[in-house]
């Protein structure tokens, strides 16, 4: 005869009614969910189960009008499993790991605890919900984190290209503090030791392919910008002094559906750009910004303010 696992014995066994509250929480890995039942504010069952969707959904689905919430930190595994939950019309919550409130003193970190205290803390209201994406606002906004990934990696190469020049002693063509064309240039035409000569023509042409990928990116952005029917969001965002094709891309694809956001101030708590409030008895200050959120929208926008006192006197005297 057949045994059936603990967790398949707790369900045929359990018995729910509209009255009972019950909140699952997740921990989402690639290969493995741990998963556990909160009941009426205490945790009923635990357990692990694979990554595939079909028969967590099935499960879950077992809790029947109990299940009040499925909760899970987002993390490298993404939306799928919510817009999976949710097209089984199943109430899901993704939640943000930088808003999940942690002890402050934590002698352990195991993935069974975690998803303990995301159904404990579920069932009291303490979790912060982020927006689920669509799959199409999801699309849209990889090619501007693509973009991001591309310059980081090329900054990595012309940051590697200076600290071979300092290392053989060779001294850095003018020009090359901008990279400029006429920089790269004379390193191309340096006369070095042929295994110098190898590794150099290496580093620039792994930065040509880099700037290659770069411009591919860019022109994608602006072919886009008609293609799907944003160019008025965008032609308003680049009217701003400052804001150009992919600061207004990175800006229109992270904030999506703006109407969510009630107030300015949520907005920029969203970008991490609202100052932290410190409070002791009678003394109150704002401390430095929160730098919660996306840092590279952040730092475009910062990059773009510069540009926009430089360009604004009102703004260079209010700022």
């Amino acid at each position: 005869m057949k045994t059936l696992a603990p967790e398949h014995k707790w369900f045929k066994q359990i018995t729910l009614s509209k009255a009972d509250q019950v909140y699952v929480g997740l921990d989402v890995h690639k290969s493995s969910i741990s998963l556990a039942i909160c009941v009426n504010d205490r945790i009923a069952h635990a357990f692990r189960c694979s990554a595939d969707h079909g028969p967590l959904i099935e499960k879950l689905k077992m809790l029947g009008t109990a299940l009040k919430m499925v909760s899970y930190e987002a993390g490298p595994t993404g939306y799928s499993l919510a817009r999976a939950l949710q097209a089984a019309s199943l109430p899901v919550q993704v939640i943000s790991p930088s808003n999940t409130p942690r002890p402050s003193k934590r002698s352990s970190k195991t993935d069974a605890l975690d998803c303990r205290q995301l159904a404990l803390y579920s069932s009291q209201g303490l979790l912060k919900p982020v927006t689920i994406p669509t799959p199409e606002e999801e699309a849209q906004r990889q090619l501007p984190r693509l973009r991001d990934q591309l310059v980081r990696k090329r900054r990595r190469v012309r940051q590697q290209i200076k600290s071979f020049l300092l290392q053989h002693g060779i001294s850095q063509p003018a020009g090359l503090s901008r990279w400029s064309c006429a920089a790269v240039i004379r390193l191309q035409e340096l006369d070095l030791h042929s295994a110098l000569r190898l590794s150099l023509d290496l580093y620039l042409e792994e930065l040509a392919h880099l700037s290659s990928l770069i411009q591919r990116v860019e022109a994608r952005l602006r072919a886009m910008t008609e293609e799907t029917g944003h160019a008025e969001a965008l032609n308003i965002l680049t009217s701003h002094p400052g804001v150009g094709l992919v600061t207004s891309w990175a800006f229109h694809t992270e904030i999506f559906r703006p109407q969510r956001f009630q107030q300015p101030g949520q907005i920029a708590s969203f970008l991490g750009l609202s100052p932290r409030l410190i409070q002791s008895g009678l003394t109150s200050r704002s401390g430095p910004i929160s730098k919660s959120g996306r840092e590279q929208l952040r730092s475009k926008l910062i990059e773009a303010s510069w540009v926009w006192i430089q360009r604004d006197p009102k703004a260079r005297r209010t700022y």
